[in-house]
């Protein structure tokens, strides 16, 4: 399959382009667009505090039966704006509305980048005009879109995944963003995903919550959660396939291979974080409840001496179980044992003895896993992180400035 962006599945059209959003003169505004209409669901960020986009989005998805296009902008969060920001979000509605001759109630929107700003809604609302021109189901325009959505990311984000649902193929698309302030806790920043399948709106809801709660949920970059993050999903139904409607075989399929999109999308995130050199896994096994396991290997994820530890290459296990220590699981510490890839670092409450180059080595791969055994039960979860840089520092104090 040669197109490997959001135009890939049928009935989808693209453009991205610079509005003027941005100073710097890169895209800055992405639109998409369905002819025939769309199923949709979304998730939104759990933060009190909502960008304008999450409020009004979050109103549309739950109300419009047909979806026909999402715009995003770049480089403006539209957060902290109030009811002038909430105004500009519905024009920015209107003005796509307008130019593809459809209802505003059927758009859907995203915003991302720096808070408390005016967006400049005359340079939006003409470079939504230019934008409808340019739609296309080319590859390059679902590049463009991609490109277009991104704000401190060095690179675009994208998956695709093909499944064969009932006997006919199914092609599942994304672009992502996302470099800082991602938290596991509905932190995608802003993931836009289409797809041809033939689904009904309930199971395409489950099926990305699912999703999400596999993937971008269990990614830290900081442990922070942004005022504008928006995951949601967009069905065609043209590829064909008999409609899903219940939870069988072909909702399983679609179900696996959305979640496989997005845990890529997850791991292209945590290796483009800000400033970040590397990721790496948590993994926590033998817990005594569910929520243990999470917590410890978020914690494990969040801790900022161990993210640095990962940066240095150094196998600084301590750092590791003191983590788990202070995460107020349930723990025995003669039961706690942790391995760096394959190698023990500790055993059952005790040092283990280990080649400290061998361990380092691993540390300093792309990725590497960190495992946990806490050895009081049957559950077990993980999380992904990444390691902290000077760079991050460097990006975040010249963000605004």
């Amino acid at each position: 399959m040669s197109n490997k962006t959001i135009t890939a599945p049928k009935g989808f059209l693209a453009a991205g382009l610079h509005c003027g959003v941005k100073a710097s003169g890169k895209p800055d505004l992405a639109l998409l667009y369905c002819p025939d209409g769309a199923r949709a669901a979304a998730m939104f960020t759990t933060n009190a505090i909502q960008s304008a986009a999450v409020i009004l989005c979050r109103k549309l998805v739950q109300n419009t039966r047909t979806v026909h296009a999402v715009v995003v902008n770049s480089g403006n969060a539209n957060a902290c704006t109030g009811a002038k920001g909430l105004a500009a979000a519905k024009v920015m509605c209107a003005k796509v509305a307008k130019e593809l001759t459809i209802d505003a109630e059927q758009v859907l929107l995203a915003s991302t980048g720096i808070i408390g700003r005016q967006l400049p809604i005359t340079k939006i609302t003409a470079g939504i005009e230019k934008a409808a021109g340019l739609l296309s189901d080319s590859e390059n325009a679902g590049l463009n879109f991609a490109k277009a959505i991104m704000t401190t990311d060095t690179r675009p984000k994208q998956a695709v995944r093909k499944v064969e649902i009932f006997g006919s193929s199914v092609t599942l698309a994304a672009a992502t963003k996302g470099a800082g302030m991602i938290g596991p806790n509905m932190a995608t920043t802003i993931c836009i995903i289409t797809t041809d399948a033939a689904i009904s709106k309930p199971l395409l809801g489950k099926a990305l919550k699912n999703a999400i709660g596999l993937s971008l949920n269990r990614l830290t970059v900081d442990g922070h959660q942004s005022t504008n993050d928006t995951a949601m999903i967009l069905a065609s139904g043209q590829a064909g396939n008999k409609t899903i409607k219940q939870q069988d075989s072909g909702y399983r399929r679609f179900a696996r291979a959305l979640a496989d999109l997005c845990s890529d999308l997850a791991r292209q995130m945590a290796l483009d974080a800000e400033g970040a050199t590397r990721m790496f896994k948590v993994e926590v096994k033998g817990a005594a409840k569910k929520e243990d396991a999470l917590r410890a290997a978020r914690a494990v994820a969040d801790y900022d001496l161990v993210k640095c530890a990962v940066h240095g290459g150094d196998p600084n296990w301590g750092r590791i179980i003191c983590a788990v220590g202070s995460s107020g699981i349930k723990l025995d510490p003669a039961m706690l044992s942790c391995r760096i890839g394959d190698v023990y670092v500790f055993r059952h409450g005790r040092p283990a003895d280990f080649d400290a180059k061998e361990v380092s080595a691993i540390i300093r791969q792309k990725e590497h896993t960190i495992t946990i055994d806490l050895g009081l039960g049957k559950y077990s979860d993980f999380c992904y992180g990444c390691d902290l840089s000077k760079d991050y520092v460097t990006i975040n104090a010249d963000y605004h400035t």
